[in-house]
């Protein structure tokens, strides 16, 4: 072979290699996966829309159906029922479900800051601050959800309770936006793109912001992991080729996110997801962007600041004995990382 082939065929080999995952070498041990998500065109979950629009999913040899529920404790329920194979959920489940005695393990972290907020409605002007929210009616994405979980912290932090205020499920998306202008809540805990929305419109005023490093601090005390892919601990076990297989997909898609602007994204996704205004939803996307983990690790502060968090408002979580190494993973990210180009 002549210098110039060998270039041509290092040249090749490369880009196999940063598209090929650690398994392709091997039988992936399933294919044909099936994820659940509540919420997926909330920014909290882009990760997921971005590896399905780039091809990663296909690059790894997976068959990957998506089913979007209303909200995060749906997917679970999808997840413990058999209906799904992973979630792209939030973190605090894998700590809540060890408590109930059904574990499951987070393998890729996507988001190390919730990007939650909690706005009150303005029509509503009695709400000047959190205490004000006694009585009152808070939409959240659903019922049991990360949004649902945000809303009971910040109650109890204040000495309220979670049953000070009554919850309504309003999805993630323009039933969302419709719960407001149709006056059914006072006050809303939601994610982009419907919080940029409400706030362009003068619908909302927010009282706890956590899109950024400091709002996150202000609410929790510390960097909080949010939206996670997770698995039932016999899944992994059953197929670990396929799970590094699915880390891998979500890596590489953190990489690219980490270097990608703001229209090399709007690029990628369907044009349902910008709610009608493209310009607002990439100013959304701009909030949202710090909220995105660099590179799918875990971090054990985040974990124990989830398990304070939860230990607040939920009495099973608070009087369980939960080991934090069960609930998270970096084997499969670290493994990713070797292989996957920065």
């Amino acid at each position: 072979m002549n210098l110039k082939a060998l270039i041509a065929a290092a040249a090749v080999a490369l880009t196999l290699g940063a598209v090929t995952p650690a398994s392709a070498q091997d039988k992936l041990e399933k294919t044909d996966i099936k994820i659940a998500v509540g919420g997926k065109p909330l920014l909290y979950y882009l990760p997921l829309t971005l590896a399905e629009r780039l091809g990663y999913f296909k690059d790894a040899g997976l068959n990957v159906e998506i089913s979007d529920f209303g909200g995060g404790s749906k997917s679970l329920q999808a997840l413990v029922g058999g209906s799904a194979d992973v979630v792209t959920g939030a973190y605090d489940h894998t700590i809540q479900m060890q408590a109930k005695g059904q574990p499951i393990v987070a393998l890729t972290q996507l988001g190390r800051y919730p990007g939650i907020v909690l706005a009150a409605v303005n029509r509503a002007d009695t709400i000047k601050s959190v205490k004000d929210l006694k009585g009152k009616k808070v939409g959240v994405t659903a019922p049991g959800s990360s949004t649902n979980f945000m809303l009971n912290y910040v109650l109890t932090s204040i000495g309220m309770k979670p049953e000070d205020v009554s919850i309504i499920g309003v999805g993630g998306g323009p039933s969302a936006i419709a719960a407001i202008k149709r006056g059914e809540i006072d006050a809303i805990v939601n994610l982009d793109p419907v919080i940029s929305q409400a706030q362009a419109d003068g619908d909302i005023t927010i009282l706890a912001d956590t899109r950024t490093e400091k709002g996150t601090i202000e609410v929790y005390g510390g960097p909080y992991p949010a939206a996670v892919l997770y698995a039932k601990p016999e899944f992994v076990k059953e197929n670990p080729k396929t799970t590094q297989a699915l880390a891998d997909v979500f890596v590489r898609t953190m990489l690219w996110l980490n270097k990608a602007s703001t229209e090399d994204v709007l690029k990628v996704l369907p044009e349902e997801y910008f709610l009608g205004n493209k310009s607002l939803y990439a100013q959304a996307f701009e909030h949202s962007k710090p909220t995105y983990s660099p590179d799918g690790q875990f971090t054990e502060a985040g974990a124990k600041a989830a398990l304070t968090v939860l230990k607040a408002f939920d009495p099973a979580v608070a009087s369980a004995n939960i080991d934090l190494s069960k609930t998270y993973t970096n084997q499969y990210v670290a493994d990713a990382l070797k292989r996957l180009p920065k």
